[in-house]
């Protein structure tokens, strides 16, 4: 269904401002790693990482990790 930009949330219409930006860059510049292949490491961590985010899993906290490598 169509809205209007009046009848947006805050977040309706940022997320719509942000799909509209990365679809001009891409259109722009290109994608950078277009017709590129991932290492079956890669592929297969990706695959392990979207399994675990499907059963709930989660990565560590941003904020942990900065502390971890000291960019706090």
């Amino acid at each position: 269904m169509a809205k209007t930009v009046a009848r947006m949330t805050a977040d309706e219409l940022r997320e719509v401002i942000e799909t509209s930006i990365e679809q001009k860059l891409l259109e722009l510049l290109g994608d950078p790693d277009e017709g590129l292949r991932l290492r079956k490491s890669v592929h297969d961590r990706l695959l392990r990482q979207k399994k675990a985010v499907a059963a709930g899993g989660r990565g560590a906290l941003l904020a942990d990790v900065a502390r971890r490598l000291g960019l706090e």
